[in-house]
């Protein structure tokens, strides 16, 4: 397909985003033409497959499934085979006695009728192939694309196809949440999240970890590695089967039934969906499927990416939009999953996949040749299509470019995702922990990292993510305490300076991120109790050790060691933002942030956040701004003895405004603040 002239239709509201934001005028024909490639794709599905919500049911058809009489329909698209086959255990592996009949456009299809008491004749449980002649004649054992359910032996290298249908599946119990203004994520790996050096299970999560994030008071989990992935130590990134739940967790229904258990919990649950690039593989992913190096990709180097070394989707092929977008309504409506985050998406926007590029913010890197329309247009229909069809669903992207309007509406000619991830805001800690003395930390520098962020275009704050838990990476604990965290975490050693600096500099860390950087918060488990060392799956290169893919949990319930100050904290912190919701309310007005006093306040939400970071300098009768006048009295203090604090503020306090303006605000208090603490405090006149 090629992409739209700039003649056509033209995005209905896109004045609305020119208007807010005129620096982007000059830009108004791009934005008018990809709306117009996705309209006119719009359009053709609308015409030749009788609308958006058939085409992406397809996963009902394609594939193997079985109709209500018993018999099986299998549908595939390999356009560069000769020939087609379905063999399995159901026909003794005959590789030719089931032929696939040609159709139009690369599609092959069988019917397989049932047996004659009615039973299906592939039995639930049984391994199937699809068998492709290629054009060399070659004979290739290949997984359907649109395999449910895949399993590897303990013997052997490959995954097997598993046909799933069993006579009873799952019944979902519970309705999920209702959209949710702003979340808290506990972005989760299956896995890992055990202290047991093994690969833990759907069941383990459903009944040991979400009790554990209701508790810390986040609302929403996202899932990492669910789709199939052959190598574990891909962290789930090289996807091999885009329609199967990974099974070293358990079964599909197992997940079902995670999902439903999260949901009567009130918790939400978004899946990190992979759709920027695929595995290698082809004894068992989707590279090579019928025989050629296209098929589902690019041909060619256009069809690998460089570091990555995986194969990249061609977006403008009409048979990818449709295996894509069913593989987003399959997630949604079989396993009830609440929307998406996707990853790679700046891989995704460009030709150049981000390699070797820097994004300085000049707005002509966001347009131009460079991008890739075709997959900005195929973003632009994914989110369409969940909006129109669940529009209680959420959508993030994980983009470190920042392109503008990508967190616009589709009707303002943006990409339509309701998030972006706040990429920027962990590099800055990082860069700040590593390079700079405590003494030397910028205190606009950090404000300025935590509140640049595009008007109205929600994003996602948080301090790090899984990837500062990698092998080569460091979480901030580990940074902040490294080898000490060893032999100093348990409250009969010592305080020493190395891990009280780290665990007030955690805490003061989250909260300001938490509070000032977004719309939204994430955290990925186990850091919010600074989890130590790091995260390596197993893998040839550590003897295939299960040590470090693990968290460990059991830290957090021994109350003879410090985590568990800093897991009391992490709750508190998210209980108070969903009493006052100041991720959802509008961003805050920092009336300080003084350099030599190493001092940050703002307001938000109706609340006063005060940050003295100062390493050994406490302030008292500090004044501080505030627009609201009244008593106010602290709702969260970082010093606090539960926390691991030092205990020097006193909670029965009263602070009483004075109509004396400071820093811009029509009042002002005085307040204690103690160094390398952080305190909230709450106008009692206006109590919730």
């Amino acid at each position: 397909m090629a992409a739209a002239s700039t003649q056509g239709p033209r995005a209905p509201k896109l004045a609305q985003l020119l208007e807010r934001d005129p620096y982007l005028a000059p830009f108004e024909q791009d934005f008018q033409r990809r709306y117009a490639l996705f309209y006119n794709r719009l359009k053709s599905i609308e015409e030749n497959e009788g609308g958006l919500d058939k085409f992406s049911k397809s996963y009902k058809t394609f594939g193997v499934n079985q109709f209500v009489d018993g018999g099986v329909y299998c549908k595939e698209w390999a356009p560069g085979a000769e020939a087609v086959f379905l063999t399995g255990d159901f026909n003794g592996w005959n590789p030719f006695s089931h032929p696939y009949k040609k159709m139009e456009y690369g599609k092959w299809e069988l019917f397989i009728p049932p047996g004659q008491d009615g039973y299906s004749p592939v039995p639930h449980g049984s391994k199937l192939k699809v068998v492709i002649r290629a054009q060399n004649g070659e004979l290739l054992y290949r997984i359907s694309p649109w395999a449910r359910y895949v399993v590897r032996d303990q013997d052997k290298v490959n995954y097997d196809w598993v046909h799933w249908n069993p006579p009873q599946s799952y019944i979902r119990k519970h309705r999920s949440p209702e959209r949710l203004k702003s979340l808290r994520i506990y972005e989760s790996h299956v896995g890992i999240a055990s202290p047991e050096g093994k690969i833990a299970s759907y069941k383990n999560f459903t009944y040991n970890v979400l009790p554990r994030i209701k508790d810390l008071g986040y609302n929403c989990v996202q899932l990492m590695a669910i789709m199939e992935h052959a190598y574990y130590a891909s962290f789930g990134y090289q996807v091999t089967s885009f329609f199967a739940a990974s099974s070293r967790y358990g079964t599909p229904d197992d997940l079902k039934e995670m999902i439903d258990v999260a949901h009567s919990m009130g918790i939400t649950v978004l899946l990190d969906v992979v759709h920027s690039h695929a595995s290698k593989n082809s004894e068992d992913g989707l590279n090579k499927f019928d025989g050629t190096d296209s098929c589902f990709f690019h041909s060619g180097p256009k069809g690998t990416h460089q570091l990555w070394d995986s194969r990249l989707f061609d977006y403008s092929n009409w048979e990818v939009l449709r295996f894509l977008l069913s593989n987003l309504r399959m997630w949604i409506e079989d396993y009830g999953f609440d929307g998406f985050r996707f990853d790679g998406v700046t891989s995704m926007l460009y030709h150049h996949h981000g390699i070797g590029t820097g994004f300085s913010g000049d707005y002509n890197e966001y347009f131009g040749l460079h991008v890739d329309e075709d997959a900005l247009c195929y973003l632009m229909l994914a989110n369409h299509m969940v909006n129109f069809l669940h529009p209680e669903c959420i959508t993030i992207a994980e983009d470190v470019s920042g392109m503008p309007a990508l967190c616009r509406p589709v009707a303002e000619g943006g990409g339509g995702f309701d998030y972006r991830l706040a990429m920027a805001i962990p590099d800055k800690w990082i860069q700040i922990i590593k390079e700079l003395k405590d003494e030397d930390w910028n205190m606009g520098n950090i404000v300025y990292t935590l509140t640049n962020r595009r008007y109205e275009e929600k994003c996602i704050a948080y301090a790090e993510s899984h990837d500062q838990a990698l092998v080569g990476d460091k979480t901030l604990a580990f940074r902040l305490m490294d080898a000490e965290m060893y032999t100093n975490m348990s409250v009969l050693s010592p305080l020493t300076p190395v891990i009280d600096r780290g665990i007030q500099l955690h805490k003061m860390i989250r909260l300001i991120t938490h509070a000032l950087g977004g719309d939204s918060y994430l955290n990925f488990m186990g850091n919010e109790f600074g989890h130590p060392e790091w995260l390596d799956f197993p893998r040839k290169g550590n003897n295939e050790s299960y040590h470090y893919a693990r968290r460990q949990f059991n830290l957090t319930d021994d109350h003879l060691l410090r985590y568990r100050f800093l897991n009391a904290f992490d709750r508190d912190m998210n209980k108070s933002e969903e009493r006052f919701g100041w991720l959802a309310s509008p961003p805050a007005f920092v009336s300080e942030k003084h350099e030599s006093n190493k001092v940050i306040a703002f307001e938000r939400a109706g609340l006063v956040f005060i940050f003295n970071f100062h390493p050994y300098q406490s302030y008292a009768d500090y004044r501080v701004g505030v627009e609201i006048p009244g008593k106010y009295k602290i709702l969260l203090d970082s010093d606090a003895s539960e926390y691991g604090g030092h205990q020097r503020l006193d909670h029965n306090t009263e602070y009483f405004s004075e109509e004396y303006p400071h820093n811009y605000r029509h009042n002002s208090l005085m307040v204690y603040i103690p160094s390398r603490v952080a305190i909230v405090l709450q106008n009692m006149d206006n109590a919730k």
